[in-house]
Protein backbone atom coordinates (compact mmCIF):
# COMPACT_ATOMS: atom_id res chain seq x y z
CA UNK A 1 0.00 0.00 0.00
CA UNK A 2 1.30 3.37 -0.95
CA UNK A 3 2.38 5.10 2.43
CA UNK A 4 0.88 9.48 1.92
CA UNK A 5 4.52 11.56 1.45
CA UNK A 6 5.50 13.31 4.18
CA UNK A 7 6.45 16.77 3.69
CA UNK A 8 8.43 19.45 6.33
CA UNK A 9 8.57 23.22 6.33
CA UNK A 10 10.75 25.02 8.02
CA UNK A 11 9.74 28.39 8.85
CA UNK A 12 6.44 29.59 9.76
CA UNK A 13 6.22 33.60 8.45
CA UNK A 14 5.09 33.85 4.76
CA UNK A 15 6.91 31.11 2.24
CA UNK A 16 6.62 28.39 4.53
CA UNK A 17 3.07 28.23 5.67
CA UNK A 18 2.32 29.37 1.74
CA UNK A 19 4.37 26.21 0.35
CA UNK A 20 2.44 24.29 2.97
CA UNK A 21 -1.52 25.29 1.94
CA UNK A 22 -0.85 24.95 -1.75
CA UNK A 23 0.90 21.52 -0.50
CA UNK A 24 -2.11 20.85 0.73
CA UNK A 25 -4.69 21.82 -2.05
CA UNK A 26 -2.25 19.34 -4.54
CA UNK A 27 -2.22 16.74 -2.15
CA UNK A 28 -4.88 15.85 0.31
CA UNK A 29 -3.07 12.64 1.83
CA UNK A 30 0.39 14.27 2.45
CA UNK A 31 1.73 14.39 5.95
CA UNK A 32 2.80 18.16 6.86
CA UNK A 33 4.25 20.15 8.97
CA UNK A 34 5.51 23.67 9.77
CA UNK A 35 8.13 23.96 11.94
CA UNK A 36 9.37 27.24 13.74
CA UNK A 37 11.52 28.54 16.73
CA UNK A 38 8.65 31.61 17.39
CA UNK A 39 5.49 31.96 19.19
CA UNK A 40 3.57 33.16 16.21
CA UNK A 41 2.67 31.13 12.68
CA UNK A 42 1.64 32.86 9.46
CA UNK A 43 1.77 36.39 10.48
CA UNK A 44 2.55 39.94 8.38
CA UNK A 45 6.07 41.01 8.75
CA UNK A 46 5.49 44.01 6.43
CA UNK A 47 2.65 45.52 8.52
CA UNK A 48 4.63 45.64 11.51
CA UNK A 49 5.47 49.04 11.53
CA UNK A 50 1.83 50.12 10.65
CA UNK A 51 1.26 48.47 14.37
CA UNK A 52 3.79 50.43 15.76
CA UNK A 53 1.99 53.47 14.06
CA UNK A 54 -1.36 52.62 15.57
CA UNK A 55 -2.14 52.81 12.12
CA UNK A 56 -3.18 48.90 12.05
CA UNK A 57 -5.02 49.08 15.78
CA UNK A 58 -5.28 45.41 16.69
CA UNK A 59 -2.16 43.07 16.98
CA UNK A 60 -4.29 40.04 15.98
CA UNK A 61 -4.92 42.03 12.65
CA UNK A 62 -1.00 41.15 11.43
CA UNK A 63 -2.19 37.41 12.46
CA UNK A 64 -2.95 35.71 8.90
CA UNK A 65 -3.52 32.33 10.30
CA UNK A 66 -3.50 30.37 13.29
CA UNK A 67 -2.12 26.87 14.75
CA UNK A 68 -5.72 25.91 15.29
CA UNK A 69 -6.25 27.17 11.57
CA UNK A 70 -4.08 25.06 10.05
CA UNK A 71 -4.79 22.29 12.07
CA UNK A 72 -8.91 21.94 12.19
CA UNK A 73 -8.79 23.19 8.06
CA UNK A 74 -6.42 22.18 6.11
CA UNK A 75 -4.99 19.00 8.37
CA UNK A 76 -1.24 20.71 9.16
CA UNK A 77 0.89 20.15 12.08
CA UNK A 78 2.65 23.33 13.00
CA UNK A 79 4.86 23.09 16.16
CA UNK A 80 6.12 26.00 17.38
CA UNK A 81 9.07 28.03 19.54
CA UNK A 82 10.65 24.36 17.90
CA UNK A 83 13.93 24.95 16.54
CA UNK A 84 15.33 22.78 13.30
CA UNK A 85 18.82 21.90 15.18
CA UNK A 86 20.17 19.83 12.08
CA UNK A 87 19.08 18.16 8.66
CA UNK A 88 20.67 14.61 7.87
CA UNK A 89 19.91 14.55 4.16
CA UNK A 90 21.12 10.68 4.08
CA UNK A 91 18.65 9.79 6.53
CA UNK A 92 15.56 12.58 5.26
CA UNK A 93 15.57 13.73 9.02
CA UNK A 94 15.27 17.02 11.32
CA UNK A 95 16.31 17.21 14.16
CA UNK A 96 14.40 19.59 16.68
CA UNK A 97 14.67 20.96 19.96
CA UNK A 98 12.05 22.49 22.20
CA UNK A 99 13.01 25.91 22.79
CA UNK A 100 10.63 25.40 25.85
CA UNK A 101 11.95 22.70 27.74
CA UNK A 102 15.23 21.29 25.61
CA UNK A 103 13.64 18.32 24.68
CA UNK A 104 15.23 16.73 21.52
CA UNK A 105 13.23 14.96 18.74
CA UNK A 106 13.42 14.04 14.59
CA UNK A 107 10.76 14.32 11.92
CA UNK A 108 11.44 12.30 8.97
CA UNK A 109 10.53 14.16 5.30
CA UNK A 110 10.23 12.77 1.91
CA UNK A 111 10.18 16.51 1.04
CA UNK A 112 12.25 19.02 2.94
CA UNK A 113 11.02 23.01 2.51
CA UNK A 114 13.29 25.68 4.35
CA UNK A 115 12.14 29.09 4.60
CA UNK A 116 14.28 29.98 7.41
CA UNK A 117 13.86 33.98 5.95
CA UNK A 118 16.42 36.57 6.94
CA UNK A 119 17.34 38.76 9.83
CA UNK A 120 18.31 42.27 10.90
CA UNK A 121 22.16 43.07 10.31
CA UNK A 122 23.11 44.34 13.41
CA UNK A 123 26.29 46.92 14.16
CA UNK A 124 29.25 45.64 16.14
CA UNK A 125 29.69 48.72 17.66
CA UNK A 126 30.27 49.89 21.32
CA UNK A 127 26.96 50.37 23.43
CA UNK A 128 24.50 47.88 21.51
CA UNK A 129 23.24 46.12 24.47
CA UNK A 130 21.89 48.97 25.33
CA UNK A 131 17.59 49.36 26.02
CA UNK A 132 16.08 51.42 24.01
CA UNK A 133 18.15 50.01 21.06
CA UNK A 134 15.65 47.97 18.08
CA UNK A 135 15.72 46.17 15.22
CA UNK A 136 12.19 45.48 13.16
CA UNK A 137 12.19 41.72 12.89
CA UNK A 138 8.64 40.54 14.40
CA UNK A 139 5.78 40.91 16.14
CA UNK A 140 7.13 40.27 19.92
CA UNK A 141 9.87 43.58 18.83
CA UNK A 142 7.09 45.50 17.42
CA UNK A 143 5.47 45.22 21.04
CA UNK A 144 8.96 45.87 22.56
CA UNK A 145 9.11 48.92 20.37
CA UNK A 146 5.23 49.87 20.81
CA UNK A 147 6.12 49.72 24.81
CA UNK A 148 8.90 52.00 24.91
CA UNK A 149 7.86 54.68 22.12
CA UNK A 150 4.64 54.86 24.26
CA UNK A 151 6.91 55.36 27.70
CA UNK A 152 6.81 58.92 29.32
CA UNK A 153 10.32 60.70 28.44
CA UNK A 154 11.20 59.53 25.28
CA UNK A 155 11.05 62.32 22.73
CA UNK A 156 14.01 61.99 20.40
CA UNK A 157 14.74 58.97 18.25
CA UNK A 158 17.58 58.01 16.29
CA UNK A 159 16.93 55.21 12.68
CA UNK A 160 20.20 54.43 11.59
CA UNK A 161 19.62 53.59 8.19
CA UNK A 162 17.61 55.11 5.24
CA UNK A 163 16.36 51.80 3.66
CA UNK A 164 13.03 50.66 3.37
CA UNK A 165 12.41 49.89 6.81
CA UNK A 166 14.46 52.72 7.85
CA UNK A 167 12.23 55.25 6.63
CA UNK A 168 8.89 53.09 7.10
CA UNK A 169 10.14 53.35 10.80
CA UNK A 170 11.09 57.15 10.69
CA UNK A 171 7.46 58.17 9.76
CA UNK A 172 6.11 55.64 12.49
CA UNK A 173 8.33 57.38 15.19
CA UNK A 174 7.59 60.94 13.51
CA UNK A 175 3.42 59.83 13.47
CA UNK A 176 3.98 59.14 17.66
CA UNK A 177 5.13 62.75 17.92
CA UNK A 178 8.98 62.68 18.00
CA UNK A 179 11.78 63.95 16.97
CA UNK A 180 13.45 62.29 14.55
CA UNK A 181 16.60 61.80 12.94
CA UNK A 182 17.52 59.69 10.28
CA UNK A 183 21.60 59.22 9.89
CA UNK A 184 22.81 56.90 6.19
CA UNK A 185 26.51 55.86 6.06
CA UNK A 186 25.73 56.25 2.07
CA UNK A 187 25.02 59.25 0.26
CA UNK A 188 21.02 59.18 -0.35
CA UNK A 189 17.79 58.31 1.08
CA UNK A 190 16.73 54.59 -0.21
CA UNK A 191 20.37 54.15 -1.59
CA UNK A 192 19.54 50.51 -2.95
CA UNK A 193 16.58 51.71 -4.71
CA UNK A 194 16.41 55.43 -5.82
CA UNK A 195 18.86 57.41 -8.36
CA UNK A 196 20.14 60.04 -7.45
CA UNK A 197 17.94 62.46 -9.27
CA UNK A 198 14.92 61.07 -6.81
CA UNK A 199 16.33 60.64 -3.70
CA UNK A 200 17.86 63.74 -3.31
CA UNK A 201 14.28 65.64 -3.84
CA UNK A 202 12.81 63.34 -1.48
CA UNK A 203 15.36 64.14 0.77
CA UNK A 204 13.90 67.88 0.43
CA UNK A 205 11.11 66.86 0.64
CA UNK A 206 11.34 64.98 4.15
CA UNK A 207 13.36 67.49 5.61
CA UNK A 208 10.91 70.13 4.83
CA UNK A 209 8.37 68.10 7.14
CA UNK A 210 10.64 68.10 9.44
CA UNK A 211 12.71 64.91 9.46
CA UNK A 212 16.53 65.75 10.15
CA UNK A 213 18.65 63.58 7.71
CA UNK A 214 22.18 62.86 8.35
CA UNK A 215 23.75 61.64 5.33
CA UNK A 216 27.08 60.39 4.55
CA UNK A 217 27.65 59.78 8.32
CA UNK A 218 28.44 56.47 10.03
CA UNK A 219 27.49 55.33 13.64
CA UNK A 220 30.50 54.61 15.62
CA UNK A 221 28.77 53.83 19.12
CA UNK A 222 25.90 54.14 21.26
CA UNK A 223 25.91 55.92 24.88
CA UNK A 224 23.87 55.37 27.87
CA UNK A 225 23.21 54.78 31.31
CA UNK A 226 21.20 53.39 34.23
CA UNK A 227 21.09 50.45 30.93
CA UNK A 228 19.06 52.73 28.07
CA UNK A 229 20.72 54.36 25.24
CA UNK A 230 20.77 58.32 25.67
CA UNK A 231 23.13 59.23 22.62
CA UNK A 232 24.32 57.87 19.39
CA UNK A 233 27.84 58.95 18.43
CA UNK A 234 28.47 59.28 14.88
CA UNK A 235 31.29 61.10 12.96
CA UNK A 236 29.69 64.15 12.22
CA UNK A 237 28.71 65.15 16.26
CA UNK A 238 26.78 63.28 19.23
CA UNK A 239 22.47 62.94 18.84
CA UNK A 240 20.21 62.86 22.08
CA UNK A 241 18.03 59.32 21.66
CA UNK A 242 15.76 57.95 23.72
CA UNK A 243 15.11 55.31 21.67
CA UNK A 244 17.15 54.00 18.31
CA UNK A 245 15.66 51.49 15.38
CA UNK A 246 18.53 49.90 13.93
CA UNK A 247 18.20 49.62 10.10
CA UNK A 248 21.14 48.98 7.74
CA UNK A 249 19.73 45.75 6.15
CA UNK A 250 19.31 41.92 6.51
CA UNK A 251 20.78 39.15 6.31
CA UNK A 252 19.78 35.54 4.88
CA UNK A 253 19.52 32.50 7.15
CA UNK A 254 21.66 30.19 6.16
CA UNK A 255 23.03 28.64 8.96
CA UNK A 256 20.57 25.59 8.54
CA UNK A 257 21.20 25.00 5.31
CA UNK A 258 25.36 25.65 4.99
CA UNK A 259 25.54 23.10 7.49
CA UNK A 260 23.75 20.60 5.96
CA UNK A 261 25.84 21.04 3.00
CA UNK A 262 23.55 23.04 1.08
CA UNK A 263 25.26 25.30 -2.16
CA UNK A 264 25.35 28.69 -1.59
CA UNK A 265 25.02 31.55 -3.95
CA UNK A 266 27.51 34.21 -4.92
CA UNK A 267 25.06 36.73 -2.90
CA UNK A 268 25.17 34.64 0.35
CA UNK A 269 21.79 33.35 -0.34
CA UNK A 270 20.86 29.23 -0.95
CA UNK A 271 21.31 28.59 -4.34
CA UNK A 272 18.37 27.37 -5.92
CA UNK A 273 16.97 26.31 -9.86
CA UNK A 274 14.07 27.65 -11.49
CA UNK A 275 11.76 25.06 -9.39
CA UNK A 276 13.14 26.52 -6.27
CA UNK A 277 15.02 23.42 -5.61
CA UNK A 278 18.58 23.14 -3.58
CA UNK A 279 21.19 21.32 -4.47
CA UNK A 280 19.46 18.41 -2.88
CA UNK A 281 16.60 17.56 -5.08
CA UNK A 282 14.83 16.62 -2.50
CA UNK A 283 15.02 20.01 -0.60
CA UNK A 284 13.39 23.40 -1.48
CA UNK A 285 13.87 26.61 -0.27
CA UNK A 286 12.45 30.21 -0.96
CA UNK A 287 11.94 32.94 0.96
CA UNK A 288 14.80 35.60 1.92
CA UNK A 289 17.04 33.04 2.77
CA UNK A 290 17.53 32.30 -1.19
CA UNK A 291 18.69 34.15 -3.91
CA UNK A 292 16.99 34.98 -7.42
CA UNK A 293 17.72 35.90 -11.30
CA UNK A 294 16.79 39.51 -11.84
CA UNK A 295 14.87 39.15 -15.00
CA UNK A 296 16.65 42.33 -16.41
CA UNK A 297 20.10 41.84 -15.85
CA UNK A 298 20.66 38.00 -15.41
CA UNK A 299 22.22 38.48 -11.91
CA UNK A 300 22.19 36.71 -8.93
CA UNK A 301 19.97 38.72 -6.23
CA UNK A 302 18.66 38.59 -2.68
CA UNK A 303 14.56 39.89 -2.81
CA UNK A 304 13.87 39.98 0.76
CA UNK A 305 9.68 41.08 0.15
CA UNK A 306 6.65 39.09 1.63
CA UNK A 307 5.71 39.32 -1.95
CA UNK A 308 8.30 37.00 -3.61
CA UNK A 309 8.24 34.89 -0.61
CA UNK A 310 4.35 33.99 -0.90
CA UNK A 311 5.33 33.73 -5.18
CA UNK A 312 7.98 31.22 -3.99
CA UNK A 313 5.92 29.36 -1.45
CA UNK A 314 3.23 28.79 -4.22
CA UNK A 315 5.74 27.26 -6.18
CA UNK A 316 7.50 24.89 -4.06
CA UNK A 317 4.31 23.53 -2.41
CA UNK A 318 3.72 22.79 -6.36
CA UNK A 319 6.64 21.12 -6.38
CA UNK A 320 7.04 19.22 -3.04
CA UNK A 321 3.56 17.42 -4.92
CA UNK A 322 4.92 16.08 -8.44
CA UNK A 323 4.24 19.32 -10.35
CA UNK A 324 6.99 21.23 -12.46
CA UNK A 325 6.26 25.30 -11.89
CA UNK A 326 9.16 27.96 -12.14
CA UNK A 327 9.88 30.78 -11.20
CA UNK A 328 11.41 33.43 -13.40
CA UNK A 329 12.89 35.74 -11.15
CA UNK A 330 12.27 38.95 -9.90
CA UNK A 331 12.83 42.69 -10.63
CA UNK A 332 13.55 44.38 -7.27
CA UNK A 333 10.29 46.23 -7.54
CA UNK A 334 9.85 48.17 -4.19
CA UNK A 335 7.09 50.87 -2.68
CA UNK A 336 7.56 52.35 0.47
CA UNK A 337 5.49 55.32 2.17
CA UNK A 338 6.95 57.96 3.48
CA UNK A 339 5.03 60.41 5.44
CA UNK A 340 2.99 62.32 2.41
CA UNK A 341 5.51 60.83 -0.19
CA UNK A 342 4.53 57.60 -2.52
CA UNK A 343 7.84 56.24 -3.55
CA UNK A 344 8.77 53.22 -5.79
CA UNK A 345 11.15 51.59 -8.33
CA UNK A 346 11.78 48.64 -10.77
CA UNK A 347 13.97 46.87 -12.52
CA UNK A 348 17.29 48.24 -12.65
CA UNK A 349 18.85 51.76 -11.70
CA UNK A 350 20.77 53.57 -14.28
CA UNK A 351 24.24 52.41 -12.55
CA UNK A 352 22.98 48.61 -12.67
CA UNK A 353 22.12 49.17 -16.23
CA UNK A 354 25.28 50.55 -17.18
CA UNK A 355 26.66 47.59 -15.36
CA UNK A 356 25.47 45.51 -16.87
CA UNK A 357 26.64 46.86 -20.25
CA UNK A 358 23.26 48.45 -21.85
CA UNK A 359 23.72 51.60 -23.78
CA UNK A 360 21.41 53.68 -21.28
CA UNK A 361 19.21 56.61 -22.14
CA UNK A 362 16.75 58.16 -19.12
CA UNK A 363 13.97 60.39 -18.88
CA UNK A 364 13.17 62.33 -15.89
CA UNK A 365 9.70 63.96 -16.30
CA UNK A 366 7.23 65.27 -13.89
CA UNK A 367 3.53 64.99 -14.10
CA UNK A 368 0.39 65.19 -12.26
CA UNK A 369 -1.31 61.55 -11.41
CA UNK A 370 -4.61 63.31 -12.83
CA UNK A 371 -5.91 66.22 -14.60
CA UNK A 372 -5.20 69.09 -12.58
CA UNK A 373 -8.60 70.67 -12.75
CA UNK A 374 -9.75 68.15 -10.51
CA UNK A 375 -9.27 68.57 -6.87
CA UNK A 376 -7.13 66.14 -5.36
CA UNK A 377 -4.78 66.09 -8.38
CA UNK A 378 -1.01 65.89 -6.92
CA UNK A 379 2.32 65.98 -8.75
CA UNK A 380 4.78 62.97 -9.07
CA UNK A 381 8.30 62.54 -10.82
CA UNK A 382 9.32 59.81 -12.98
CA UNK A 383 12.67 58.41 -14.60
CA UNK A 384 12.30 55.84 -16.58
CA UNK A 385 15.50 53.81 -18.28
CA UNK A 386 15.96 52.69 -21.03
CA UNK A 387 18.32 50.63 -23.96
CA UNK A 388 19.54 53.24 -26.56
CA UNK A 389 20.29 50.48 -29.66
CA UNK A 390 16.72 48.37 -28.70
CA UNK A 391 14.43 50.88 -26.84
CA UNK A 392 14.00 48.17 -24.59
CA UNK A 393 12.52 49.27 -20.89
CA UNK A 394 14.72 48.34 -18.09
CA UNK A 395 13.68 50.07 -15.00
CA UNK A 396 12.07 52.84 -13.48
CA UNK A 397 11.39 54.79 -10.38
CA UNK A 398 9.78 57.67 -8.83
CA UNK A 399 8.51 59.83 -6.09
CA UNK A 400 5.33 62.25 -5.10
CA UNK A 401 1.98 62.85 -3.46
CA UNK A 402 0.38 61.34 -6.27
CA UNK A 403 -0.19 57.99 -6.92
CA UNK A 404 2.90 56.94 -8.36
CA UNK A 405 2.41 53.00 -7.48
CA UNK A 406 0.10 52.50 -9.97
CA UNK A 407 2.32 53.29 -12.87
CA UNK A 408 5.47 51.62 -11.39
CA UNK A 409 3.30 48.69 -11.80
CA UNK A 410 2.71 49.53 -15.31
CA UNK A 411 6.60 49.75 -15.66
CA UNK A 412 7.02 46.44 -13.81
CA UNK A 413 4.46 44.36 -16.49
CA UNK A 414 5.84 46.33 -18.49
CA UNK A 415 9.40 44.94 -18.29
CA UNK A 416 8.23 41.45 -17.60
CA UNK A 417 7.24 41.07 -20.96
CA UNK A 418 10.30 42.51 -22.59
CA UNK A 419 8.45 45.74 -23.41
CA UNK A 420 9.78 48.79 -25.11
CA UNK A 421 9.59 52.55 -24.72
CA UNK A 422 7.58 52.49 -28.22
CA UNK A 423 4.96 49.94 -26.77
CA UNK A 424 4.98 52.16 -24.01
CA UNK A 425 4.39 55.55 -25.45
CA UNK A 426 1.24 53.76 -27.23
CA UNK A 427 -0.25 51.52 -24.19
CA UNK A 428 -3.74 51.69 -24.13
CA UNK A 429 -4.08 53.00 -19.88
CA UNK A 430 -7.45 53.93 -18.02
CA UNK A 431 -8.03 58.23 -18.15
CA UNK A 432 -10.60 59.90 -16.94
CA UNK A 433 -10.28 63.10 -15.08
CA UNK A 434 -10.50 61.72 -11.34
CA UNK A 435 -7.85 58.72 -12.43
CA UNK A 436 -5.10 60.08 -15.15
CA UNK A 437 -4.45 62.69 -17.61
CA UNK A 438 -4.80 62.02 -21.14
CA UNK A 439 -1.25 61.49 -21.70
CA UNK A 440 -0.22 59.82 -18.48
CA UNK A 441 3.46 60.80 -17.07
CA UNK A 442 4.71 57.07 -17.92
CA UNK A 443 3.71 58.11 -21.49
CA UNK A 444 5.57 61.52 -21.49
CA UNK A 445 8.79 59.82 -20.00
CA UNK A 446 8.54 57.39 -22.70
CA UNK A 447 8.26 59.92 -25.57
CA UNK A 448 11.01 61.87 -24.01
CA UNK A 449 13.19 58.89 -24.31
CA UNK A 450 12.39 57.82 -27.53
CA UNK A 451 13.05 61.91 -29.01
CA UNK A 452 16.34 61.78 -27.15
CA UNK A 453 17.06 58.59 -29.18
CA UNK A 454 15.91 60.32 -32.31
CA UNK A 455 18.89 63.34 -31.65
CA UNK A 456 15.96 65.56 -31.18
CA UNK A 457 16.86 67.02 -27.93
CA UNK A 458 19.43 66.48 -25.44
CA UNK A 459 18.94 66.26 -21.50
CA UNK A 460 20.85 67.06 -18.65
CA UNK A 461 19.96 66.21 -14.79
CA UNK A 462 19.41 68.79 -11.76
CA UNK A 463 22.96 67.17 -10.28
CA UNK A 464 24.55 68.01 -13.71
CA UNK A 465 23.40 71.79 -13.74
CA UNK A 466 24.13 71.93 -10.37
CA UNK A 467 27.65 70.90 -11.07
CA UNK A 468 28.18 73.62 -13.67
CA UNK A 469 26.81 76.02 -11.71
CA UNK A 470 29.30 74.96 -8.65
CA UNK A 471 32.36 75.29 -10.66
CA UNK A 472 31.08 78.75 -12.15
CA UNK A 473 30.90 77.34 -15.81
CA UNK A 474 30.39 79.81 -18.25
CA UNK A 475 26.98 79.18 -19.85
CA UNK A 476 23.25 80.84 -20.07
CA UNK A 477 20.18 78.89 -17.66
CA UNK A 478 17.95 80.12 -20.03
CA UNK A 479 14.32 80.12 -17.62
CA UNK A 480 11.25 80.58 -19.91
CA UNK A 481 8.34 80.79 -17.90
CA UNK A 482 6.24 84.33 -17.07
CA UNK A 483 7.15 86.73 -15.47
CA UNK A 484 4.58 85.81 -12.70
CA UNK A 485 5.95 82.58 -12.07
CA UNK A 486 9.60 84.20 -12.02
CA UNK A 487 8.67 86.46 -9.75
CA UNK A 488 7.64 83.67 -7.45
CA UNK A 489 10.13 81.09 -7.28
CA UNK A 490 13.07 81.09 -9.64
CA UNK A 491 16.99 80.39 -9.57
CA UNK A 492 19.12 82.87 -8.14
CA UNK A 493 22.34 82.43 -9.92
CA UNK A 494 24.27 84.48 -12.50
CA UNK A 495 23.77 82.46 -15.51
CA UNK A 496 20.31 82.56 -14.85
CA UNK A 497 18.47 84.29 -17.86
CA UNK A 498 14.81 85.46 -18.10
CA UNK A 499 12.70 85.12 -21.47
CA UNK A 500 9.21 83.81 -21.58
CA UNK A 501 8.47 81.66 -23.98
CA UNK A 502 5.63 83.04 -25.45
CA UNK A 503 8.76 86.04 -26.36
CA UNK A 504 11.64 83.66 -27.09
CA UNK A 505 11.53 84.43 -30.79
CA UNK A 506 11.52 87.95 -30.89
CA UNK A 507 14.37 87.94 -28.45
CA UNK A 508 16.87 85.62 -29.77
CA UNK A 509 18.97 88.13 -30.35
CA UNK A 510 19.66 88.44 -26.86
CA UNK A 511 21.08 84.86 -26.29
CA UNK A 512 24.75 84.54 -26.89
CA UNK A 513 25.51 81.65 -30.46
CA UNK A 514 28.87 81.17 -28.48
CA UNK A 515 27.89 79.64 -24.91
CA UNK A 516 26.59 76.78 -24.14
CA UNK A 517 22.70 77.22 -23.06
CA UNK A 518 20.38 75.15 -20.93
CA UNK A 519 16.94 75.73 -20.78
CA UNK A 520 14.37 75.32 -18.01
CA UNK A 521 10.88 75.93 -17.22
CA UNK A 522 8.35 74.51 -14.03
CA UNK A 523 8.48 70.83 -14.94
CA UNK A 524 10.54 70.81 -18.11
CA UNK A 525 7.82 70.61 -21.19
CA UNK A 526 8.58 74.34 -22.07
CA UNK A 527 11.95 73.93 -22.04
CA UNK A 528 11.95 70.90 -24.56
CA UNK A 529 10.08 73.04 -26.87
CA UNK A 530 12.75 75.99 -26.31
CA UNK A 531 15.54 74.22 -26.49
CA UNK A 532 13.85 72.78 -30.04
CA UNK A 533 13.06 76.48 -31.04
CA UNK A 534 16.71 77.48 -30.62
CA UNK A 535 18.45 74.27 -32.10
CA UNK A 536 16.11 75.51 -35.25
CA UNK A 537 17.60 79.37 -34.92
CA UNK A 538 21.23 77.89 -35.37
CA UNK A 539 21.97 77.73 -31.49
CA UNK A 540 24.09 74.08 -31.20
CA UNK A 541 24.80 74.17 -27.76
CA UNK A 542 21.50 74.27 -26.13
CA UNK A 543 20.30 71.35 -23.82
CA UNK A 544 17.32 70.80 -21.45
CA UNK A 545 17.00 70.64 -18.16
CA UNK A 546 15.16 67.55 -17.15
CA UNK A 547 12.15 67.70 -14.40
CA UNK A 548 13.64 71.45 -14.51
CA UNK A 549 12.69 73.39 -11.54
CA UNK A 550 10.54 71.36 -9.62
CA UNK A 551 12.77 68.63 -9.66
CA UNK A 552 15.22 70.77 -8.21
CA UNK A 553 16.61 69.23 -4.85
CA UNK A 554 19.31 71.88 -4.02
CA UNK A 555 19.22 75.45 -2.57
CA UNK A 556 19.69 78.72 -4.12
CA UNK A 557 16.14 79.84 -4.49
CA UNK A 558 14.54 82.79 -4.23
CA UNK A 559 11.17 83.44 -3.87
CA UNK A 560 8.38 80.82 -1.92
CA UNK A 561 9.03 77.71 -3.84
CA UNK A 562 6.64 75.43 -5.29
CA UNK A 563 7.02 71.51 -4.06
CA UNK A 564 5.90 68.22 -5.70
Amino acid sequence: MKTSQRIVVIGGVACGPKAAARARRRDPSASITIIDEGSLVSYATCGLPYYVSGAVAKRSALLVRSVADFKNVASIDVLLQTRAEAIDRSAHRVHLVSAATGQTSTLEYDKLVIATGSGPVLPNIEGRQLGGIFSVKDVANADAILAWVTTAGVKKAVVVGAGLVGIEMAEVLMTRGLEVTVVEALGRLLPGALDEEISAILARQLGRKGLTLRLNERVLEFEGDEGRVRRVVTAGGTLDADIVIVAIGVRPNVALARAAGLSLGATGGIAVNEMLQTSDPDIYAGGDCVENTHLVSGAKVLAPMGSTANKHGRVIGTNVTGGRETFPGVLGTTVVKALDYHIGRTGLGEEAARAAGFDVVTALVPGSDRVTYYPGAHDILLKVIADARTGRLLGGQGMGRGDLVKRIDVLAAAITFGGTVDALANVDLGYAPPYNTPLDPLHSAANVVRNKMAGMAEGVTPAQVKAKLDAGEDFVLLDVRSQKEWGTWRLETPQVCLIPQDQLQQRLGELPKDKPIVTTCRAGARAYQAALALKGAGFRRVQFAEGSLIAWPYDCFGGERESI
